[in-house]
């Protein structure tokens, strides 16, 4: 039982660091949108948000259904 309640704290452990991590990233990513300091087009914008969404999917999937491949990198 004790080995069951080590994962679960390792778990909880990384799932919020990385979860942090990762708002983080998106938090930066949004601050794109400043078009005082960035030039885009709506189609890379589009690809953006397209990505990740994409990778969202694939996390729930991978919950429901674990040892799933992990994603491509992604470029513009």
């Amino acid at each position: 039982m004790e080995t069951v309640s080590k994962k679960r704290a390792k778990f909880r452990e990384l799932a919020s660091n990385r979860t942090d991590k990762a708002l983080e990233a998106i938090e930066r990513i949004g601050n794109l949108s400043n078009r005082q300091l960035y030039e885009w087009e709506e189609n890379e914008v589009r690809k953006v948000i397209k990505a990740l969404r994409d990778e969202v999917a694939k996390v729930e999937s991978r919950f429901e259904v674990p040892n799933t491949r992990r994603r491509d990198r992604f470029s513009l």
